[in-house]
């Protein structure tokens, strides 16, 4: 494993196959797509910002890079991409053998070139458009409150602000009219259009309408005094916006007792987008928005007002009676189009008991690279500590930058079938498209309008080649090239254009095993099949995940382990691949594939951030860490098994959603007893604090912040550790645990799930 983190640490890529299948059929057989987990701007410590733009071929415009193949006599490159010959250009006449540039430099695989336009324009401001709904009890208001201003204060000065409440109606606010609150409202029923809204909010009073052409920001249309009326740089209406946040009230309108609130969400986030996209297109914008209920009005209501009407749920979906769903998905469908096309993210912080409506809001929120945090109250430390992580600088911020293009490009045996993740497709067509499609495909660019540190993307190819290569082509050029691309407003106000290069070779033909097996990883594997089955899960009809995890793994290890025919003693698995089945085992016990017991909202969040995080934060998500404490030892990782459970054992389990402290029976009646106040039993006092000081060093640095649940053996909260322990005692296996614990369930243990395994396997 650790030669693949290092390959991460040097280009932030991870693929479950770094020796490539090289022909079609190869491909297909080895069960797992060839793909990659990109984290296209992942911090590097020595990586050099050149000050020049990147030099690029002239067929196939990929970029100079360390793999080209210099004639320095000639001053000619060739692109190793598409063979092409290019001439550098006069300002690289001075090269030769000990004058590299940067680019050239084998360890430099990974750069970044500025791009800033050179004239003395300054960056354009981060925008922020906070979309507060104010259909809540009293208490949570005053939680929102409180938070919206402290993320104020965190806002950079020169950050451009607007706010728009919402309830029953919408009310945009006019902050830049300080004498007394002013606002513009609109009918939370009514849709209304981007030309409406400019007419309605008296735009063109001073300066006429043009009567022709798109209306795009001060310098297409309006004035820039009529933009200053709802966004104000932070410095000059931090005072009118704190006041306003302090007078907001509850929705008046009267709510009967059989009804839900009139909230009408869609519409409010409809006006965001066209305000923003009539007044600052192009620029990084946000619309934050904080929703505290179900939208019960307008185009994305997720049900009706009637309180005898339950939300819809996973059954209701998948016997598409929920007749609301389809309508709401498509136009959040249409505002994400909308958002793209403005470049602007829609970040989404949902904090209500009830569902708000997750599940349909995800594609806006995805397509656009926005955050999530769903939390049960405003606040609760989940929703409140995330929030503060968004906007503050400093050690563990989040790197928020904006308006990203990322492209690919590859050698011409390889082409793309699409990416699962926080992006949407240019739908920019080439020879590299597959016809297959996998997520956002048929394209070889995407649009990232918001991405972070820690933001990634699967990317899914396909081999082309159909017969096997002679083996003198093979020893003269088996590598595969991939390069990435991706140009993006840098937080610092900076374009910024990263070039990332790959070369990864390829084997075909006979005992090819070897070499697949050797450069094969497990933790990139199944973070792959975790995306691939969530996105085949929301999808396709009738789709069985559990059986097609089986049969993959069962492919797989047919193809890869080592055995006797018909002889399940004799199979064995390569370290390499030894824990992938372990892997899968819990994946197919994980909350991306078991929706029972999770409302649509939640199997929605989960998959969010799956489809958006690393390689190491995605294996957490799908087989937890376990980390024991005991006066015996120091802390150790532990089997995820309920055998680990021990009276006299601290355990401390990371879900990465949720993390879970628990106290074996023991240690809990000596803490109830207060032994860890009395100055002789100090060692016991720092014991209960080791995990305590564990979990704050992991909420310090993991967005969302997770829930943090502290419980004892047999108390009711200790579900959240035993949902996710392999059952290798339960009520009915015949010998008793040393332990004393057993879970109630029918589902099978990892030794019965493996046993099975190498049964089919063999056969």
């Amino acid at each position: 494993m650790a030669e693949f983190v290092e390959l991460e640490a040097q280009d932030g890529v991870r693929m479950p196959w770094n020796v490539i299948p090289g022909t079609k059929q190869e491909a297909s057989n080895c069960v797992i797509p060839i793909s990659a987990i990109f984290t296209p701007i992942k911090p590097f410590q020595n990586m050099p910002v050149l000050p020049y733009s990147a030099l690029r071929c002239r067929t196939c415009r990929s970029v100079l890079n360390p793999f080209s193949i210099v004639d320095f006599a000639a001053k000619i490159w060739i692109c190793p991409l598409c063979f092409q010959r290019n001439h550098f250009p006069p300002n690289y006449s001075s090269i030769s053998d000990d004058n590299l540039p940067a680019e050239l430099f084998p360890q430099y695989t990974t750069i970044e070139y500025d791009q800033t336009p050179s004239s003395h324009v300054p960056p354009s401001p981060p925008v922020f458009m906070f979309v507060v709904d104010t259909c809540m009890i009293e208490e949570e208001m005053a939680f929102l409150k409180s938070s919206l201003s402290q993320a104020v204060d965190l806002l950079p000065d020169n950050s451009l602000v607007g706010l728009i409440t919402f309830g029953t109606f919408v009310h945009v606010h006019e902050l830049g009219f300080g004498q007394i609150p002013r606002t513009y409202v609109f009918k939370g029923s009514k849709d209304v259009s981007k030309n409406q809204l400019l007419d309605q909010m008296s735009f063109f009073t001073k300066k006429p309408k043009p009567a022709t052409g798109v209306i795009a920001g001060a310098r297409d249309g309006l004035s820039s005094e009529s933009i200053s009326r709802f966004l104000l740089p932070k410095s000059e209406c931090e005072f009118t916006l704190n006041s306003v946040l302090e007078e907001l009230q509850k929705d008046p309108w009267p709510v009967p007792a059989d009804l839900r609130a009139t909230r009408c969400t869609s519409t409010a986030l409809s006006i965001a987008a066209s305000l923003l996209g009539a007044c600052v297109p192009g620029s990084g914008a946000r619309i934050m928005a904080f929703i505290g209920g179900p939208s019960t009005e307008g185009p994305g209501s997720i049900v009706s007002k009637n309180l005898s009407e339950p939300i819809r749920s996973h059954k209701d979906l998948d016997k598409d009676s929920a007749p609301l769903y389809h309508k709401a998905t498509k136009f959040y469908e249409g505002l994400s189009k909308q958002l793209v096309h403005q470049g602007h993210v829609l970040d989404l912080f949902a904090c209500a008991l009830d569902q708000v409506g997750v599940a349909e809001l995800k594609i806006a929120v995805e397509r656009t690279g926005g955050l999530v945090v769903l939390a049960e109250s405003f606040g609760h430390s989940v929703f409140k500590d995330s929030l503060k992580r968004v906007l503050q600088a400093g050690d563990y911020d989040l790197g928020l930058s904006s308006n990203g293009i990322f492209e690919i490009n590859c050698s011409k045996d390889i082409k793309v079938q699409g990416i699962i993740g926080p992006c949407a497709s240019l739908e920019k067509k080439g020879p590299l498209c597959s016809d297959t499609v996998i997520g956002q495909g048929s394209t070889t660019a995407w649009k990232m309008c918001g991405l972070d540190k820690a933001t990634s993307l699967c990317l899914i190819f396909e081999i082309v080649n159909k017969e096997s290569p002679d083996a003198t082509i093979q020893s003269t050029s088996n590598q595969f090239y991939f390069q990435f691309l991706t140009y993006y407003q840098h937080y610092s106000g900076q374009m910024r254009l990263r070039v990332t290069t790959l070369s990864r070779r390829w084997v075909a033909g006979p005992g090819s095993i070897q070499d697949l097996t050797a450069g094969f990883d497990q933790e990139a594997a199944a973070v792959v099949m975790a995306r691939l089955v969530s996105f085949k899960m929301e999808t396709e009809a009738e789709f069985d995940p559990i059986r097609w995890l089986d049969k993959s793994l069962i492919h797989l290890c047919s193809r890869l382990g080592d055995y006797q025919k018909d002889s399940p003693s004799t199979f064995s698995l390569s370290p390499r691949l030894s824990i992938f089945p372990q892997f899968m085992f819990h994946l197919r016990r994980s909350q991306f594939v078991q929706v029972f017991n999770n409302s649509p909202d939640e199997t929605a969040y989960f998959r969010m951030i799956l489809n958006r995080e690393n390689v190491s934060n995605s294996v957490v998500m799908i087989q937890p860490s376990l980390i024991s404490y005991s006066f015996h030892s120091g802390p150790e990782p532990a089997l995820l098994d309920v055998a680990t459970i021990a009276a006299d054992r601290i355990l401390l389990l990371d879900s990465y959603f949720t993390i879970v402290i628990f106290h074996g029976a023991t240690i809990a009646q000596w803490r109830k007893a207060g032994y860890h106040d009395q100055p002789e039993h100090q060692a016991f006092a720092l014991l209960l604090q080791a995990p305590r000081n564990e979990a704050d060093a992991i909420f310090k640095e993991r967005f969302p912040v997770p829930r943090l649940v502290i419980c004892d053996q047999h108390g009711s909260q200790a579900r959240f550790l035993l949902a996710k322990l392999n059952p290798s005692a339960t009520y009915n296996s015949d010998a008793p645990l040393p332990g004393g614990d057993v879970i109630f369930t029918d589902d099978v243990s990892f030794e019965v799930f493996l046993d099975h395994l190498q049964r089919l396997a063999v056969q």
